[in-house]
């Protein structure tokens, strides 16, 4: 299993602008908790799931709008990579490194 623990610097490439926020992960087994913070504020982390070194999880917005954002990323060493899933705005490409 994947060191995924930790703080990660994103980025996510949105039609609003590229969006910053710093994602914290605490793994147990194969589930993790954290929190989402960035510009937008900060959220905890839903349904966080590890599977190796990927992680998956969803995030509650309320701006622009309020809705559920579905979350994949792959950590390899001290990057992770991934995309975060709008609903019916798409997805959206998410890259980051270990802060």
């Amino acid at each position: 299993m994947a060191n995924v623990d930790g703080s990660w610097d994103t980025v996510t490439k949105s039609p609003m602008g590229d969006q910053q926020a710093t994602l914290s992960v605490t793994s147990n087994g194969d589930t993790f908790t954290g929190t989402y913070s960035g510009a937008m504020g900060t959220t905890e982390v839903k349904d966080g799931k590890v599977a190796g070194d990927t992680l998956t999880w969803k995030v509650d917005i309320v701006v622009p709008m309020p809705m559920t954002l579905d979350c994949e990323a792959t950590v390899d060493g001290d990057t992770i990579t991934g995309t975060v899933g709008a609903g019916v705005f798409g997805s959206f490409p998410m890259s980051g490194k270990r802060a």
